[in-house]
Formats: structure tokens, sequence, C-alpha cells
């Protein structure tokens, strides 16, 4: 199969390793050219692309060329930058994937799309997104743009917070102070997951439709993060208790049930 992975980042190039060894042809996507040789080393064919409100940089042509599958893993960079339009960046992607005839696209997305309560509602797929935040707006209108799109078949996958090798949301929270919402549930999925979530997506046919990627226990972040803390032994964050908490829970019954979906990787 001739997969296209459109932003080989750090998910994005671990998935591309995968796919290689499992003998797919892989193309991927950078945006710094210096990253180019870290995509051959790893087997995939290196392209040069960035999307921008106002078109696309780089071969996206040859890129989409013969594609069976693309997987679109880009960040949409809007905690850095409120003002960017994400939704106008994807659209001027559209016209590129319908005229390649790709057949799948695999859009990750965030569960950041629900909107944190007092009350910590579970929510499922067929849960309402958060139509008072700007990020979960424009990343649910991202994802109508590929689910309604009648040229090629999507699945939308939206992951909770990432970690893996060398990554955990601890080493940015350990000795800080004042961090917020300390009772909140916390929403997190392992890289290799998130892998094998993507792999299993990628052989759905006529899907269209959005799958929660969130291992399924869910302690607060005060009890959480102040256990991992210690466990690498490194200072515990200091927690807000002058508020209420705000927070969620994200089911990922639909892909345990639906499509025998096995979460292989603890959080803790």
């Amino acid at each position: 199969m001739k997969i296209a992975i459109l932003g080989c980042g750090w998910l994005g190039l671990e998935l591309g390793k995968r796919l290689r060894k499992q003998n797919h042809e892989v193309k991927g996507s950078v945006t710094r050219m210096e990253r180019m040789g870290e995509l051959r080393t790893a087997g995939l064919i290196p392209y040069s692309i960035k999307l921008y409100e106002k078109g696309v940089q780089g071969d996206i042509r040859s890129f989409l060329s013969g594609v069976n599958v693309l997987i679109v893993d880009i960040p949409p960079g809007l905690r850095k930058n409120p003002e960017i339009d994400f939704v106008k960046k994807i659209r001027n992607l559209i016209p590129y994937i319908e005229k390649a005839y790709v057949q799948k696209v695999i859009f990750t997305s965030s569960t950041s799309v629900y909107q944190d309560m007092e009350d910590f509602p579970i929510y499922t797929e067929e849960d309402k997104t958060d139509n008072s935040n700007n990020t979960a707006i424009q990343l649910r209108n991202t994802e109508l743009l590929f689910l309604n799109n009648e040229n090629f078949d999507a699945s939308v996958l939206r992951f909770g917070g990432l970690i893996g090798s060398k990554r955990h949301p601890i080493k940015h929270l350990s000795g800080r102070k004042n961090v917020k919402n300390p009772d909140a549930p916390v929403n997190l999925v392992h890289q290799e997951d998130c892998i094998s979530a993507i792999l299993i997506l990628m052989e759905k046919q006529k899907d269209n439709s959005v799958w929660n990627v969130v291992y399924p226990e869910h302690p607060s972040k005060k009890d959480y993060y102040s256990k991992v803390a210690s466990e690498k032994e490194l200072p515990k964050p200091e927690f807000e208790h002058s508020k209420t908490s705000k927070g969620k829970k994200i089911s990922s019954e639909k892909i345990i049930k639906e499509l025998g979906f096995k979460f292989n990787n603890p959080i803790a």
C-alpha cells in the first residue's frame, strides 16, 4: 500500500517507521528542510510541505500521487497563535486530495473539542462539541471538512494527551505552582496505542465517523501527576485548590466495542 503522512512529528514519524516495517511505501512531510534526512534514515520518502491560509507550499501533487491512504497529523498551533485560521489551511489541502483520488483520509484530532465542566461529564463521540472555545470550534470544523466530503472515505481520531518515549506532561508540570484543576480527570493515551488505532482505522472501509482514543482510566490530575513525579524522582507540582476544578472524562467504548481495540500501554 502507498501511504502519505502529512506531518511527521513525534507521532507521525514513529507511525511511518511502523508502516515501513510492514513493507508499505511511505511518503512523509516536514516543514523544516533540516529534518528531511531524518525521514530518509527512517526509510520514508521525504517532502517539505507547509500549509498556509493562502495556499500550500511544496510539491503537494507529487506527495499525494498514487497514494491509497493519507494521514493528516499536523497540529493546529492555536495555543501559540490563536489568530491562525486552521480551517482555511486544511480547506486549501482538500482539492489536492480530491484530484489525487486518495481513497482514505485519517485526520488526527483532539479531545479538546469537548468542553471542560465542573461536573466532569463523560463524553462519547455522539456528544456535542464545545462551541465556546476557538480551538474546539476550529478542530470540529476541520473534522467536518473531511467527514462531509463525498470524494473519499474519512476517519477522525480524537486523541487525548499524548505520552510515550521521551514525552510526558510531568516534565512541564514538575515543580510548578498553582496548577489549575487538581480534581479534574486525566485523559491520556500512549503513542503506541495511537499508532495501533491508526493502523486499525486504515483497514476500515466506508467509515466517515469519529473515534475517541483515550486510555480508559481517569485518575485526578493531582493524584496522577504527584504519583508520576514520585516515580520519576521529580519535584511534585503544587495545585491550586481555591477554585472548583473543571474537566471531563472521555469514553473510548466505541473503538473498544465496535473494532475490538485494546489499549496495551498503561498511562502509568
